[in-house]
């Protein structure tokens, strides 16, 4: 579980799962690359990454919106050694896949499938030169079973499965694996967003709404992002050499299927 000399970009990198996952990288040795749009947020997570090892973390600003800005950063990580690429960005709104409107699905194609296939063309020469590198998709337990209410999300978060899943049979003969860990409902701010969100229609309290999740989980409570940045590191490490091409579920038993 060594990363020492390992680099790891890792995007979406300033809350939640990401900045959990950069934390447990850097404290396994790696040297971080943060990527997000906020800036502010951006140097108070460099604050926290580890450094016991001597490494050198950094970051990158980009906006996942912007095609202009994500084209910027792709550029720039050409030129770098990097051996880990957490792709990670945030879910879109809720609501019924009936009212959605056409372009949500167009934003959220581009802020999360393109943006991740940009990201990794763009590292990919200097992992095949190596040969080593690890690709890791955070997505959602919905690419097993659809979740009520999340329409968009849904089907967006299945077709980076398959983009995944395709890349990983194409990638694996130079050593590089590419893995989805699909979290189930983590307490993020995401998840508070989702609280509020169905507060606001129904009138239930969030505690109510949050007491209705957790009862839908076997281990009966909501994951801390750090129990997703465990599977994350561990994923990332030269251990998991043989894993390769699947969807990692890290959601204490909830999704129905195997």
């Amino acid at each position: 579980m060594d990363l020492k000399n390992k680099v790891a970009l890792t995007a979406g990198g300033t809350g939640g799962i990401g900045m959990a996952s950069a934390i447990q990288m850097s404290k396994m040795g790696a040297s971080v690359i943060l990527l997000a749009r906020n800036e502010a947020k951006l140097k108070d997570t460099l604050s926290k990454l580890d450094s016991s090892n001597g490494q050198s973390h950094s970051y990158l600003v980009a906006d996942f919106s912007n095609e202009d800005s994500l084209n910027v950063v792709c550029e720039e990580i050409k030129n770098k050694k990097i051996d880990i690429l957490l792709n990670n960005t945030g879910g879109p709104a809720g609501g019924p896949i009936i009212d959605a409107d056409p372009a949500a699905f167009l934003n959220t194609f581009n802020q999360h499938l393109i943006a991740n296939h940009k990201l990794t063309q763009a590292v990919i020469p200097n992992m095949k030169s190596q040969p080593y590198g690890r690709i890791i998709n955070i997505i959602s337990t919905s690419v097993k079973a659809p979740l009520n209410g999340l329409g968009v999300s849904n089907t967006i978060r299945g077709a980076v499965a398959n983009w995944a899943k395709t890349m990983a049979n194409e990638l694996g003969q130079f050593n590089i694996t590419v893995n989805n860990v699909l979290p189930g409902a983590t307490n993020t701010g995401r998840l508070n967003e989702i609280f509020e969100a169905k507060s606001s229609k129904t009138g239930q309290s969030i505690s109510d709404i949050k007491l209705g999740f957790e009862n839908q989980v076997p281990m009966g409570r909501i994951a801390e992002p750090e129990e997703v940045a465990h599977a994350v590191a561990f994923l990332a490490s030269p251990k998991a050499s043989y894993i390769n091409g699947i969807n990692l579920p890290v959601d204490g038993g909830r999704t129905p299927c195997l």
